[in-house]
């Protein structure tokens, strides 16, 4: 296949689940290594990715996930109702990042710092902050603040924009 020559793309990032937080910030990054103007406009859950300290507290959620993988120990999948027991996200995400380590794959700690080295740029968006009591101060250091209009004037001018 022929590789396109993009030039901006725009990631809508709305969810803020360890798994949820992999695809566009892996996207992000594959972009920006293309030579693509990249930003990351973070609103509703997504925001969290955006926190001092949040991208490491990043859990996930096994409740209603039917295709959680099977965890090392079991030969079966875990049945998706004992998902819901008090104590199962805390041990999902443990066994999803001792997963991520053992594959190899970065840490999204990792990946928002190669994002940054690559010059993606991480948009808040301020109707969320609002909402949340989120002040800028809160947010990691290379994060601006925008709203609707911002992200709007940014996706109208991207090649790619995608809503995550």
């Amino acid at each position: 296949m022929a590789q396109k020559d993009l030039k901006k793309v725009v990631l809508v990032v709305s969810k803020g689940n360890l798994d949820e937080a992999y695809p566009p910030l892996m996207i992000a990054t594959g972009a920006a290594a293309m030579g693509a103007e990249v930003d990351m406009f973070f609103t509703f859950y997504g925001i969290d990715i955006l926190k001092k300290g949040g991208a490491e507290k990043l859990q996930l959620s096994p409740v209603g996930n039917p295709a959680m993988p099977k965890p090392d120990f079991s030969p079966v999948p875990i049945p998706n109702i004992v998902s819901a027991l008090p104590g199962m996200t805390p041990i999902a995400t443990a066994m999803m990042k001792k997963k991520i380590k053992d594959t190899g794959i970065m840490s999204i700690p990792d990946l928002i710092k190669s994002a940054q080295d690559l010059g993606v740029r991480f948009w808040a968006c301020t109707p969320t902050m609002k909402l949340m009591n989120i002040e800028e101060a809160d947010l990691i250091p290379t994060a601006g603040c925008i709203g609707v209009a911002g992200f709007l004037d940014m996706a109208a001018d991207a090649d790619v924009t995608l809503f995550i």
